[in-house]
C-alpha cells in the first residue's frame, strides 16, 4: 500500500473535455502505458533473466490484453510513479496504490482488486508480545520511506520510527538487531522474509484492510469501464484468481475482516 506525496495534491487536473477520453487515445496508440516500481516483489520485481514479473505485472498484462492493447512497461521509483501518472507519462499505475481520499481528490480509480492489511514483522527468536503499534512504545520500528506504513507508525506516539529505501535494508537491520520491529503489506511479508534468508516471522496484524486499485486520470469514463471491465471478467473466470493463488496462495480480490 503506498502513499500520494502531497504536493501532488496542490496539482490542478486537465479537464477531461480538452483531451477527450483516454480509452480513444490509447485504442490509437495500439499500447497501454503501464508503470511500477519493478523493485517491489512479489508484486512487481525482475527475475534472474531481469524480466518483470509478479502479481502486478501479471495481472497488468491480462488487463491489456483484454482491452486488446499491447503493454508498455515503465519502471520508476515509487516517488515519481503518480507524479508521472499525474503528467501523462503513463496510462495507468499497477503498484499496489491504495485507495485514499486524498488520492481520490487527484486520480480515479478502477474497481478494487487487491485488499491487505499491515503487519508486523519480528525476529524468529522474538520472546516480546507485540500485538500493536502502541506496544513498540520506546522501540524501533523499520518501515519503507514514503509509504503509508511509515505514516501509520508516526502517528503512534512514542514510536521510534526508522525509514529505509525498501524492504531488504530494514529486514538486515531487524535481523541484527538494530530495530524491534519492521511494518508492512501483510501480503509482502511471507515472500519478503523468504527472499531475504532471515531469522524473521510475521509478527501481529495492525490496523484496518486496506483497498487497492488501479489510479488513471480524472474524467475518462470509457477508459474506467474498459478497466474495470476487464477486472470483471478476469474474476468471474477465474483467471484473476489463478494469478493470485500462484503468487499468495489466497485470492488477494477477496476482502478480508478488519484486523486491529
Amino acid at each position: 500500500m503506498r502513499l500520494l506525496l502531497p504536493a501532488l495534491v496542490a496539482i490542478l487536473v486537465m479537464p477531461a473535455a480538452m483531451a477527450g477520453d483516454l480509452l480513444d487515445a490509447v485504442k490509437q496508440r495500439g499500447t497501454l502505458k503501464i508503470a511500477l516500481e519493478g523493485t517491489y516483489p512479489p508484486f512487481n520485481f525482475r527475475d534472474a533473466k531481469q524480466q518483470l514479473t509478479g502479481f502486478d505485472v501479471e495481472i497488468a498484462t491480462e488487463i491489456a490484453k483484454r482491452m486488446k492493447l499491447k503493454p508498455e512497461f515503465t519502471t520508476a521509483e515509487w516517488s515519481g510513479l503518480l507524479a508521472g501518472l499525474q503528467s501523462g507519462k503513463f496510462d495507468i499505475v499497477v503498484n499496489q496504490v491504495g485507495v485514499t481520499e486524498q488520492r481520490k481528490a487527484v486520480f480515479d480509480f478502477s474497481q478494487p482488486y487487491t485488499y491487505s492489511s499491515a503487519q508486523l514483522i519480528v525476529r524468529k527468536n522474538e520472546t516480546r508480545n507485540f500485538k500493536s503499534l502502541a506496544d513498540l512504545n520506546g522501540k524501533k520500528l523499520g518501515v519503507g520511506q514514503g509509504s503509508n506504513y511509515a505514516d501509520m507508525a508516526k502517528a503512534v506516539a512514542g514510536v521510534q520510527v526508522k525509514t529505509y529505501p525498501g524492504a531488504p535494508e530494514y529486514l538486515q537491520d531487524l535481523a541484527i538487531g538494530r530495530l524491534d520491529a519492521a511494518l508492512n503489506d501483510s501480503l509482502l511479508i511471507p515472500f519478503a522474509i523468504k527472499q531475504a534468508k532471515l531469522p524473521l516471522k510475521a509478527g501481529a496484524p495492525v490496523g484496518e484492510v486496506a483497498t487497492m486499485a488501479i489510479p488513471f486520470a480524472k474524467g475518462n469514463p470509457q477508459f474506467k469501464a474498459a478497466i474495470d471491465q476487464a477486472l470483471t471478467g478476469m474474476k468471474a473466470d477465474g483467471t484473476f484468481k489463478k494469478i493470485s493463488v500462484k503468487w499468495f496462495g489466497i485470492d488477494v480480490a477477496k476482502a478480508p475482516a478488519a484486523k486491529k
